[in-house]
């Protein structure tokens, strides 16, 4: 039986979502919990991978268990969340159809990066302090470029065995935060991104805003498909999974 998976975590604590050998991952701890609860291995498929130190906020993944063992979603859960380190939290399992697929089903993914101002101790884990000022019209203006492109080797890893540069971002847009007008949100939507895109996406788009690149030095990274001319990445500290859509999301 399929069962699908809602949770959150703290990226900080783990070497991104992927299992890896000798080092503390997101699905490596749910295995683990769930091997202990369940009494035999088990597999968890996830939406997509993160980087490590990456956050989420709505991440999905699924997990089958033989037909004859029985699951209290409830109890389970319950359980999970009493094991698993403080940095993570189960939020729901309910069944899934045998035809649900954590990765594959998920028609887009959601993410959104924090910048700040002014030093707050509170912000410091989850969002990137910036000590310059930014003009987020232009940043907005060279977001807008990315709408218009589908291959982001300018903004992919490198030896990151990607078989397609090839997404569809959907929305790219800066804001400020609703309760905080000091906060700069970026939200981007697309069907898939490449390891390390959003984060190189966003340094890019930061030098624009302090005037380092024009909206057109930006267009003209993303046309030439040459990864040497974006800028450095953003940390990772400010970066959130926040949604999977349609075929991953909990109805």
């Amino acid at each position: 039986m399929r069962h699908k998976i809602r949770l959150l975590y703290d990226g900080s604590a783990f070497c991104g979502w992927q299992i890896q050998n000798n080092a503390k991952t997101v699905q490596g701890e749910l295995e683990k919990a769930l091997g202990i609860l369940l009494g035999s291995p088990v597999q968890v498929v996830g939406a997509g991978r993160t980087d490590s130190e990456v956050n989420a906020i709505n991440y999905i993944a699924h997990f089958d268990t033989p037909d004859d063992v029985s699951v209290n979603a409830e109890q389970l859960c319950y359980k999970l969340n009493a094991m698993l380190p403080r940095e993570m939290a189960i939020e729901e399992i309910s069944p899934a159809d045998e035809e649900f697929h954590a990765r594959f089903g998920a028609t887009s993914r959601e993410y959104h990066y924090f910048i700040h101002f002014r030093k707050d101790p509170f912000c410091e884990k989850y969002s990137y302090r910036m000590r310059y000022p930014l003009d987020i019209e232009k940043m907005n203006r060279a977001a807008e470029v990315l709408l218009r492109y589908d291959d982001f080797t300018s903004f992919a890893k490198l030896n990151s065995n990607n078989k397609t540069n090839i997404c569809h971002i959907k929305e790219a847009l800066w804001t400020r935060a609703e309760d905080d007008a000091d906060v700069l949100v970026f939200r981007i939507c697309a069907d898939r991104f490449l390891r390390n895109m959003v984060r190189a996406i966003v340094g890019t788009l930061v030098d624009v805003g302090r005037g380092r690149l024009t909206v057109e030095d930006f267009e003209h990274i993303v046309a030439a498909r040459d990864l040497s001319l974006s800028s450095a990445g953003a940390p990772a500290v400010g970066l959130f999974l926040s949604n999977v859509r349609d075929g991953a999301v909990f109805e």
